[in-house]
């Protein structure tokens, strides 16, 4: 029983990482709290639903999503934080800004869903079980995990191996040297909040199958999740969100399974609590460990 909880700990894990990541790879390079994220996450599960209701196979469901989810979150930066950098009130402003913008998008997709639950039609995938070692997997779970796994591996290359990462860094040290280097903070800026969009909307597609239930205020409960993770992990550190989201997720489905149902919340952020009582800063929070700033 307990190794079973572990394995769908292990699961959970995966979907709150690709939700966290694009929320502190965002706070990593322009230091802001992006709240329309979860209503970012809530498009990407719409997007996949009404895609394979019109008869689309869930495969492009998936790519339409992190597609529409990336372009969103793009629109998002330019809408709410590029004017309000050039008047150094982006970090506050942001925060109203973007505030709005996911109230904007939550009413958009209230209205097209009739505020129904929403739920992808039988057999959008396949129902199959698997038994080793005395555990059950589902064909979903492997889908979800091999998903987290896969798109985490691809975010780690292109932040920490490729040209745009350095550009990344360039542009959060300094973004006025940044741009006599010949770098385009706005470009760079815009690749960064798809990422983190489309990110969001394959957690918010992966969600939508475990629970086969898609509301527009499905995103609210994981941006809280998602807040405290980036806390917990380190403010800005991409592998502090990576581990903080594993703890989380393992906390969580044990919780659920051995502890009496309403405990859950509360023995999460309690825990929260003490560990920032021991590491204020979070798992990984220092300065330099993992923070896209690096050091001055």
């Amino acid at each position: 029983m307990l190794a079973q909880q572990l394995l769908n700990g292990l699961v959970v894990s995966g979907v709150y990482a690709l939700f966290s990541l694009g929320f502190t790879l965002v706070f990593g390079i322009q230091r802001i709290l992006n709240l329309a994220h979860g209503a970012i996450f809530m498009t990407g599960a719409m997007v996949a639903f009404y895609t394979v209701k019109g008869g689309g196979p869930l495969w492009l469901g998936f790519i339409l999503a992190i597609l529409a989810s990336g372009a969103l979150s793009v629109l998002v930066e330019i809408v709410c934080f590029r004017r309000l950098r050039k008047t150094g009130d982006e970090e506050f402003g942001g925060i109203i800004s973007s505030i709005g913008a996911g109230l904007v998008i939550t009413t958009i997709a209230q209205q097209v869903s009739s505020t129904q639950v929403l739920r992808f039609p039988f057999e959008t995938f396949p129902v199959v079980i698997f038994k080793f070692w005395g555990l059950r997997v589902s064909m979903l779970q492997l889908f979800m995990a091999g998903a987290a796994i896969i798109l985490v591996l691809i975010l780690g290359y292109y932040v920490y191996r490729t040209a745009f990462g350095r550009r990344i860094r360039a542009v959060t040290d300094n973004e006025h040297a940044a741009m006599l280097m010949g770098i385009n903070p706005n470009f760079v800026y815009s690749q960064t909040y798809f990422l983190a969009g489309a990110l969001a909307g394959a957690a918010g597609v992966l969600v939508g199958l475990a629970f086969n239930s898609i509301t527009f205020l499905m995103g609210e409960p994981y941006l809280m999740f998602a807040f405290a993770i980036i806390i917990l992990g380190g403010l800005g550190s991409i592998p502090g969100a990576l581990l903080a989201s594993l703890v989380f997720g393992m906390v969580q489905t044990l919780t659920i399974a051995y502890l009496p149902s309403g405990l859950t919340d509360t023995i999460i952020f309690a825990s929260l609590f003490l560990i920032l009582l021991v590491r204020p800063h979070g798992i990984l929070g220092k300065e330099d460990a993992g923070n896209l700033r690096g050091r001055r």
